[in-house]
């Protein structure tokens, strides 16, 4: 199932690598838009400390006036969500699927796209990158690293901004790139 974009959305995708800046540029996009909703789409995770010490960073960050959704389930949330959201990050999405056979996965792939798709307001997404590194040895690693990837590339071609992070650095790849035809 492709679904094809009509060139009219509203989706800013960044991407980049641990610690390369990719929330942070989100929020310093997300400061532009009036009334945003951050969904956090993750486990709260209330006895792993590192997790709850970047929930605070990311809390600090961001502007109180933002209304806060954290949630593991982003179709309800997208369903229901009609002003301009970030989604940070998408990682979420594929580790609360990470058990669904192939068909399920593609089944809740097209119907994500689709309701990205259909949204009229601003929708940041971030997204991370794992795929550079070293292969896992674990089955479910390299299934959440292969989803990832081919997840990223389908929002990739739906958004009418991409960026890339890098070493603090934010990288406008629309300006630099072409679509890799498939």
């Amino acid at each position: 199932m492709e679904i094809e974009n009509s060139n009219s959305s509203n989706i800013i995708f960044i991407t980049g690598g641990t610690k390369s800046g990719k929330s942070e540029f989100a929020e310093y996009l997300g400061r532009k838009i009036k009334k945003i909703t951050y969904i956090a789409l993750s486990d709260t995770r209330p006895n792993d400390i590192n997790w709850q010490k970047k929930i605070i960073q990311h809390r600090k960050r961001r502007p109180k006036e933002w209304e806060l959704v954290e949630t593991n389930n982003l179709i309800n949330t997208l369903q229901s969500e009609n002003g301009p959201i970030l989604i940070d990050s998408i990682g979420g999405f594929i580790m609360e699927s990470i058990n669904k056979n192939d068909e399920e996965w593609d089944n809740k792939i097209y119907l994500l796209l689709k309701l990205l798709i259909m949204r009229v307001k601003t929708t940041l997404i971030v997204g991370e990158q794992v795929g550079w590194s070293l292969v896992s040895e674990y089955e479910i690693g390299n299934k959440y690293i292969e989803r990832l990837g081919d997840l990223q590339k389908r929002i990739t071609k739906i958004s009418q901004e991409n960026w890339l992070t890098l070493n603090g650095r934010a990288i406008k790849l629309d300006n630099i790139s072409i679509e890799i035809p498939t």
